[in-house]
């Protein structure tokens, strides 16, 4: 895959294995660790921000890779919130 970009596409396969378009909203270093939040297009396309389901990914060698531990998806998630409300 090449770099990971904010606005970038790509294509999933759900539970039902059915495609389903994820964007990237948002890149993140925590610790010198790169991490990606997305979200599902659809919702991105058509709810209002606080309606949006974002899932958050770290990036190793610019390939998605699941968050191991619920520790890190914490420090991860409240380090993306603090940076949106430093953003508003």
């Amino acid at each position: 895959m090449s770099e990971i970009e904010v606005g970038q596409i790509f294509t999933v396969l759900d539970e039902d294995d059915q495609e389903q378009e994820m964007e990237v909203l948002g890149l993140l270093t925590v610790e010198e660790v790169k991490y990606a939040a997305v979200g599902f297009v659809e919702d991105i396309e058509g709810e209002s921000e606080e309606d949006i389901d974002v899932f958050f990914f770290r990036l190793d060698d610019e390939e998605l890779s699941f968050i191991d531990t619920d520790e890190e998806f914490e420090k991860v998630s409240l380090a993306f919130s603090k940076a949106e409300t430093e953003a508003e």
